[in-house]
């Protein structure tokens, strides 16, 4: 199994070394390697539906462990700023990676706004009332 290669000292805080030297450790997240992030990255910006956002949770937590939670802001949402995406803490993760995976996500849903709009309506932002 390759693992992703060691983040330059001081400029993360993945804790990457901590996961290695624990033996009972969910150490999933360390497969992905700079490629297959970056195959990652380019899948979540070119998502097809919202199925296909979910399908892409489900398949982040089943092969690497990443809890990925997207809803609308508590705030107005004028743009695809106002949808939080947020990660669950986990180690292994480097922190470039979890500010890429939202931004290439918002990506995504700039390419496709329909899937925002489904995503809102799934939280009945559009519902009347």
């Amino acid at each position: 199994m390759t693992i992703r290669q060691p983040c330059p000292p001081a400029l993360c805080d993945c804790e990457r070394e901590r996961l290695l030297a624990l033996p009972d450790a969910d150490q999933r997240i360390l497969q992905l390697t700079r490629q297959e992030e970056k195959r990652l990255l380019e899948r979540l910006e070119n998502l097809q539906s919202l199925a296909d956002l979910e399908r892409m949770q489900q398949l982040m937590h089943q092969q690497l462990g990443i809890r990925l939670h997207i809803a609308p802001g508590h705030t107005e949402v004028k743009s695809m700023r106002g949808i939080q995406i947020a990660i669950d803490e986990l180690p292994g993760l480097c922190r470039k990676t979890r500010q890429s995976i939202p931004a290439a996500i918002r990506k995504g849903l700039e390419k496709r706004p329909e899937i925002a709009y489904r995503l809102l309506d799934a939280h009945d932002l559009f519902r009347e009332g």
